[in-house]
């Protein structure tokens, strides 16, 4: 189990990383891009992966970490379920998310 105050201070350590409201989450950005959402009333960290790292990620069947249903998901938006989910799960999930949006141009 991660507290959602935990996972907002991981976010938030990575350089460049900013935190602006969005809609009834907390987005976590890097270089104007979000990278991550955390919603603090359903405990749920959003992320962007790509493909790649979303099969990487994401096992079959998981109900830690799975993607986002519908279109969503299949653009690479994933959601963990801070609940269930390790400090070491959600601190690689967000890193990976994160380096992702870096190395977009």
């Amino acid at each position: 189990m991660v507290k959602t105050a935990e996972a907002r201070n991981i976010a938030l350590a990575f350089e460049g990383a900013g935190e602006q409201p969005h809609f009834n989450r907390t987005a976590f950005t890097v270089k104007k891009k979000i990278f991550a959402t955390l919603s603090f009333e359903d405990r749920t960290l959003n992320l962007k992966f790509t493909p790649v790292e979303q099969f990487i990620f994401c096992p079959p069947g998981s109900d830690v970490i799975y993607p986002v249903q519908g279109g969503w998901g299949r653009m690479g938006w994933t959601t963990i379920n801070l609940d269930k989910a390790s400090k070491k799960l959600v601190r690689s999930a967000l890193e990976a998310a994160c380096k992702s949006r870096l190395s977009k141009k």
